[in-house]
């Protein structure tokens, strides 16, 4: 029916074919475990379910929410119409301040506690390290 070439060239085809698809699986199931879900307090809030792996939540820090406490910070995100509170042991981000943009990495302890491992201050397109602030206006 088929020429010998004919079936090389499908047998060929679909051998590729094959590890290709069986790459992209793989490659994938190994990144699955890297990938960290990006929440808002709204919702968290809002979620019935119980969220036990590590996540990240966005927000901005609310005024006059910051407690230093031994060696924790204790602080609120809110995405002004639900807060949450995080507790985190560590130094943060010079850029971390109330009323600006932060993003904690951590898990959920339940859906008003946050155990934040790291502090992402965010600043907008605008912002320029002191440093260079500084050079440019002595020039």
């Amino acid at each position: 029916m088929y020429g010998k070439k004919v079936r090389l060239r499908i047998v060929f085809i679909i051998s590729i074919l094959t590890i290709i698809i069986l790459s992209v699986y793989i490659i994938l199931k190994l990144l699955e475990d890297d990938v960290i879900y990006f929440k808002s307090p709204t919702e968290i809030n809002q979620s019935s379910e119980n969220i036990t792996e590590k996540i990240r939540v966005g927000g901005m820090v609310k005024k006059d929410s910051i407690i230093l406490n031994n060696e924790k910070i204790l602080f609120i995100i809110t995405d002004f119409k639900n807060e949450i509170n995080v507790i985190f042991a560590g130094t943060v981000p010079n850029l971390f301040q109330e009323e600006k943009g932060v993003v904690a990495e951590g898990v959920l302890q339940d859906n008003n506690l946050f155990i934040a491992d790291k502090i992402l201050a965010k600043h907008d397109e605008n912002y320029m390290p002191p440093e260079v602030k500084e050079s440019l206006e002595q020039k």
